[in-house]
């Protein structure tokens, strides 16, 4: 059985319905956004978790590094079904998530690098700023490459 079930693909005149996510807040921009929310929260949740169960086994950046792997495809699952709403080729999508993800993360860390050394800006206003212009660039990535039809 597959991880991800491929679901039957649409016929090219039919209407797709807003998710449930969308007909709450009204806006596939502002769903992204609700979705991104409530998986840092889930993300953020199971590093805790990890942390309380494997502090003495396991490096923090090694369970940070499960805890992304763990949140990057719940994350991919709830913007794949409640904002971008597409079927099939789910291999594909779920690579192309990741590789915007990647993107994302890169961008993050070179413009924050870039406001704290450059700029002389202070880390944690300076990481709100850079995460602004991220998740923007990542709604526009997963738009236009990972989810695109």
């Amino acid at each position: 059985m597959p991880l991800f079930p491929p679901a039957p693909d649409r016929p090219s005149d039919t209407v797709v319905q807003p998710s449930l996510v969308e007909r709450i807040v009204g806006d596939q921009r502002v769903a992204f956004v609700v979705v991104g929310l409530a998986n840092t929260a889930i993300g953020l949740g199971c590093f805790a978790l990890l942390h309380l169960l494997f502090r003495e086994q396991l490096h923090y950046l090694v369970l940070l590094a499960i805890t992304y792997a763990v949140a990057i495809s719940c994350a991919f699952v709830l913007h794949r079904r409640f904002v971008f709403r597409v079927r099939g080729q789910v291999w594909l999508d779920y690579v192309r998530f990741w590789l915007v993800n990647l993107a994302a993360l890169a961008v993050n860390a070179v413009l924050l690098a870039a406001a704290v050394e450059q700029v002389g800006a202070p880390v944690l206003p300076a990481q709100v700023v850079v995460l602004g212009v991220t998740v923007m660039l990542s709604f526009v990535g997963h738009s236009l490459f990972s989810f695109r039809r």
